[in-house]
């Protein structure tokens, strides 16, 4: 799911988005049902904010600046994983495991993400999975990330 999708997600959950430039050094800001993003970032970190902030959208409820809160914590990692997982789905990395793309660079490329991203994904589904998982005839191991058919 790239830029575009995220964009019509949005749209047909009322969601309005603006790229704007931003005051604050964050790249994306949510409050109710607006999201601005920072217009002054590059089009793959665009995608993976703007899904984090949809991931907010979808998982979080009132104002979760304070991160000392533990509640404010968890809101803001099921936002993150909303965003790992509808970015970077388990058949995604099958995708790339069949293409035969290696490297975090070509990978995060292929996959439309910026490599912090990638491996942001890769360590919360290690947390979720352990060190591998399957998912359909796949063997899919994290580290180092590797997709094997059964």
């Amino acid at each position: 799911m790239g830029y575009e999708s995220l964009l019509i997600k949005a749209e047909q959950h009322g969601v309005n988005i603006y790229e704007i430039g931003l005051r604050s050094p964050a790249k994306g800001l949510i409050k109710n049902n607006i999201i601005a993003i920072n217009k002054n970032i590059s089009a793959t970190e665009k995608t993976c904010v703007l899904a984090e902030e949809l991931g907010h959208y979808f998982t979080s409820t009132g104002n979760i600046l304070d991160q000392s809160s533990i509640s404010n914590r968890k809101q803001e990692y099921r936002a993150r994983a909303w965003s790992y997982e509808t970015l970077i789905s388990l058949e995604r990395i099958v995708e790339v495991g069949q293409a035969g793309i290696e490297g975090r660079h070509a990978v995060a490329e292929y996959l439309g993400v910026t490599e912090e991203f990638l491996q942001n994904t890769i360590e919360h589904y290690q947390r979720k999975y352990g060190l591998h998982t399957f998912y359909r005839e796949f063997l899919i191991y994290f580290e180092p990330l590797q997709v094997i058919r059964l």
